[in-house]
């Protein structure tokens, strides 16, 4: 079984967690676009150092959370993205996107 967390961190930082994939990630979706609306910070980070391995549904987060720190008038930084994730990233030719806010 695959286990995955999201919480907001103090500063403003979307925290991931475990493992992205097709079974983690509805749950974290839902939960991360809560976090969002709710988050006080106007610049937020997703930080991703804490994930274990993900599949393109980990990326596919990424571009979700995206959209909606932009719908909620936020700013957005992508921190410590793994290596399966980049190459992912690399390989869909979206490297430029998340790179740049």
């Amino acid at each position: 079984m695959s286990a995955s967390d999201i919480r907001l961190g103090e500063a403003g930082e979307l925290l991931l967690s475990g493992v992205l994939d097709y079974r983690t990630g509805p749950g974290l979706r839902k939960q991360g676009q809560a976090l969002i609306k709710s988050a006080k910070a106007a610049d937020l980070v997703i930080d991703c150092s804490a994930v274990q391995k993900s599949s393109s549904v980990g990326l596919s987060l990424l571009l979700c959370f995206m959209r909606d720190a932009q719908a909620a008038g936020k700013t957005w930084s992508i921190r410590g993205m793994p290596e399966d994730m980049r190459e992912i990233a690399q390989v869909s030719e979206l490297t430029e996107l998340l790179a740049h806010p």
